[in-house]
């Protein structure tokens, strides 16, 4: 959870940063859209990042890329127009896009089935907290000294967290203070079926499966709406609601604080729908599906006319949007082997980073001409087909562990 914070944090770092920078670098909205393109198109890697997190291991393959990603944070500093931004955003996305799969894995390995949904609510909070802590830590950086500086405090403490993950992580198998008691619970509570063989994953072959596709979809149509709270919101508080540095200061990081208590509120109406005798798999459709009915809320964002009630249903969104997102992020674990959970989780991100490339340039697009509402009014829509297909597309695996969660 602490590398996902410090992941978001990292990537947050710019559009907190963004009122400022554009400013001073004289850089369009238009070339704004390509910098955040950038990273969107890098980040859509994530198999490769799963696929080396699933060879060589989580625990060095994951320093590796966190290791990476904090230099490029740092070197953000130096950039002096749009297209060194922009490159360094891709390298960034690249490095970046191991942290889900890497997640996913380390919650596959360490958690018996019937804890995994909160634990993978847990691990999730790290995107929210991360893109929370960012707005007041930027700012007073800017503030207290320059926008280059922000990147390069966020950058040093990702090298930090790089030190202590050699220190304290470890697989379940050469954990030295795993007990025996607790690696029994861990062994016993895990599906049988997807042990896995130890096999490198197939991408061909995960790409045939219907499963797959059933994940891959609901994150294609999904993930804007975390795209446009992380790179798009602090714009828009400036330029439509007029907020100030400060402002942002104290309230871009709501919609994130609420993201973090729908993080915990997925797997909990999981855990509830299963004790009232809903299956393990329908249970997660359920809670995707309360969250995209939720996510209506951000369609009214531009018919307020109070900025503070424009605030409060992006937050609702934020809410919202992490009670769907870390139920279908899960789902990898649940569906597929072991041996398969980063490689399915970093392409299922690629569909999802792909959905948030295309809305960015959208809205950098025809933001101008069309204005933020009609793109508030499109993830509403979104998300309620993403549960559509959701519905449609997954099948429960056979056999299937139906008391787990």
């Amino acid at each position: 959870m602490l590398g996902a914070v410090i992941n978001y944090l990292t990537r947050s770092t710019l559009a907190v940063s963004a009122p400022t920078l554009l400013s001073e670098l004289n850089i369009t909205t238009q070339e704004y859209s390509y910098i955040t393109a950038a990273f969107q198109g890098a980040i859509m890697l994530q198999p490769l990042c799963g696929y080396v997190l699933d060879v060589i291991g989580l625990k060095y393959g994951f320093a590796l890329f966190a290791a990476a990603w904090s230099v490029i944070c740092m070197a953000h500093g130096l950039a002096t127009n749009w297209q060194a931004l922009a490159t360094l955003r891709g390298l960034l996305g690249l490095a970046e896009g191991s942290a889900n799969p890497a997640g996913m894995k380390a919650v596959s390995e360490w958690f018996p089935a019937r804890e995994r949904g909160l634990a993978g609510g847990i691990f999730n909070i790290g995107a929210s907290l991360g893109s929370m802590l960012a707005p007041p830590l930027v700012v007073w950086a800017i503030l207290h000294y320059n926008w280059q500086s922000a990147f390069v405090i966020t950058g040093a403490l990702g090298l930090v967290w790089v030190a202590a993950w050699l220190l304290l992580y470890d697989a379940p198998a050469r954990h030295r203070r795993l007990s025996a008691a607790e690696a029994q619970l861990i062994a016993a509570g895990q599906e049988t079926h997807l042990q896995g063989d130890g096999a490198r994953p197939s991408i061909p072959a995960i790409l045939k499966m219907r499963n797959f596709w059933g994940i891959a979809l609901p994150r294609f149509l999904a993930d804007p709406a975390w795209g446009t709270l992380s790179f798009w919101v602090p714009l828009y508080l400036t330029t439509v609601r007029h907020f100030d540095l400060m402002q942002i200061a104290m309230f871009a990081w709501l919609p994130f604080l609420a993201a973090d208590l729908g993080c915990l509120f997925g797997p909990l109406v999981v855990l509830a729908l299963q004790k009232r005798g809903v299956r393990l798999i329908n249970a997660r459709r359920g809670a995707f599906t309360l969250g995209a009915c939720m996510m209506m809320g951000v369609a009214f964002v531009g018919f307020v006319d109070s900025p503070y009630a424009a605030i409060a249903l992006l937050s609702l969104a934020g809410f919202a949007h992490q009670t769907l997102s870390v139920t279908v992020i899960t789902m990898a674990s649940d569906l597929f082997r072991r041996n398969e959970v980063a490689t399915v989780a970093g392409m299922c991100g690629t569909f999802g980073n792909l959905g948030l490339l295309i809305f960015s340039l959208l809205i950098g697009g025809l933001m101008a001409s069309v204005g933020y509402t009609p793109f508030f009014v499109s993830l509403a829509v979104l998300d309620l087909l993403a549960a559509v297909l959701l519905w449609t597309l997954v099948r429960e695996p056979a056999p299937l562990i139906e008391k787990t969660a």
